[in-house]
């Protein structure tokens, strides 16, 4: 299937756009302006966008009005038919992320829809009273959403993003993907935390996101413990197993992996785990830029990690384009080994600051030095036929990594 080999550029439209906080009645036709950063995503080597959401809401668009209705401050539907067929024709996939847990107080839809507290009162999402929850139990809910993956994938749609999918019944995407219809379309639910591999067996998603590989890798860089990460990666390689997970080190919804780290000289570090393990993985627009952006618990406490973008990338800021241009060499070492999508990694060395993964699919393989210690150090592994694709001083002994460095072997593998 495509998405077993997708790499997704993520996007918060209204952030990116500029679009102001709250709902507006004009329309304002912002979506071009996406338009514009459609062959930026391309060169990087992305195959595809993961837009946030893009539906009428009140206010950050996961409070939405109409499911139906693209929202006003980033145009309408022409605005949208356009975005889609411009990226079509360059190769672009697209994915929507659906909200169907819960929606805005001012929803279109029916009241009976929401879910009711035994006082009788309305359930509301995590303790927030703007967000509604959807009664999932009744059949109307159930209609509803597939009834609105069923018109977006009419337009042209390709995949859809289920955000909190936690927080709904398992069983209820079973009974709502449309996939008769379309068999191509690829799902996947926002999981956090749980039994990742249980939640794709019930719900006939095809990926969930791997929130635990997220923290091990940069809270293993970040306590210079390559254990946690060493234990993380035999739990993704277990869920390898049923399904293909979707994998990240920055989204929408947390800090900034340049300020998530506490020495920015890992970042290499954290990029090259996520390129070389099994998964699909994606990229949070500026991330690749090495943005900074702090999420924090309070109103407003996304902007910093949701921030405009400007009309073009000729006019980003020149610091970001060598963290740019690594993403461009790993993402084309993943594309020359397709297989690394289900790939399986075997930890060949460990200690508290020095691994080596080596990743495994048919006859290939690639190997993946990781330093964190202060000073240089040779690593105790097999590099017959691997020869040095990326990493720091490239050249005399391959197994030889500096201080705080990292070095990615390519060749044939055992088998």
């Amino acid at each position: 299937m495509w998405a077993d080999h997708a790499i997704w550029w993520q996007i918060y439209p209204l952030g990116f756009t500029g679009a102001e906080r709250t709902a507006q009645p004009a329309v304002v036709h912002r979506l071009s302006h996406l338009e514009n950063w459609l062959d930026y995503a391309i060169e990087l080597g992305c195959s595809g966008l993961l837009l946030g959401p893009v539906f009428a809401s009140e206010t950050h668009g996961y409070d939405t009005i109409d499911h139906f209705r693209i929202d006003p401050r980033l145009g309408d539907d022409a605005d949208f038919d356009h975005l889609v067929a411009t990226a079509h024709a360059r190769g672009l996939r697209i994915a929507l992320d659906g909200v169907f847990n819960h929606v805005a107080q001012s929803f279109a839809g029916p009241t009976g829809y929401f879910r009711r507290r035994s006082d009788g009162t309305l359930e509301t999402f995590e303790g927030h009273e703007h967000l509604i929850a959807l009664d999932h139990s009744q059949p109307a809910v159930a209609q509803y959403v597939t009834d609105v993956m069923r018109h977006w994938l009419a337009r042209g749609v390709d995949a859809w993003r289920l955000d909190a999918a936690y927080a709904v019944p398992a069983e209820f995407w079973r009974t709502v993907l449309p996939r008769e219809e379309y068999p191509e379309a690829w799902f996947f639910g926002e999981v956090i935390h749980g039994d990742y591999a249980r939640y794709v067996a019930t719900s006939g998603l095809d990926s969930v996101t791997q929130y635990e590989l997220w923290k091990a890798i940069w809270s293993s860089l970040n306590d210079r413990n390559f254990f946690e990460l060493s234990y993380a990666l035999g739990r993704h390689d277990e869920l390898l197993d049923t399904f293909v997970p979707q994998t990240f080190v920055g989204n929408h919804d947390v800090t900034r992996i340049a300020t998530k780290l506490t020495d920015e000289r890992h970042l290499g570090h954290a990029l090259a785990i996520l390129f070389t393990v099994g998964g699909v993985p994606s990229i949070y627009s500026g991330d690749e830029q090495s943005f900074h952006g702090v999420k924090e618990d309070r109103a407003g406490g996304d902007d910093a990690i949701r921030p405009a973008f400007p009309e073009t990338p000729a006019e980003l800021a020149p610091y970001g384009w060598p963290t740019y241009r690594l993403h461009q060499r790993l993402i084309g070492v993943r594309r020359r080994n397709p297989w690394l999508t289900r790939a399986r990694t075997q930890v060949e060395h460990l200690t508290n600051q020095l691994v080596a993964l080596r990743s495994t699919g048919g006859d290939a393989s690639v190997l993946l030095l990781l330093n964190l210690s202060d000073q240089a150090e040779r690593f105790p592994v097999d590099a017959a036929g691997l020869t040095v694709e990326i990493g720091d001083e490239p050249g005399g002994d391959p197994l030889l990594v500096p201080a705080h460095g990292w070095r990615l072997l390519t060749g044939p593998g055992d088998s």
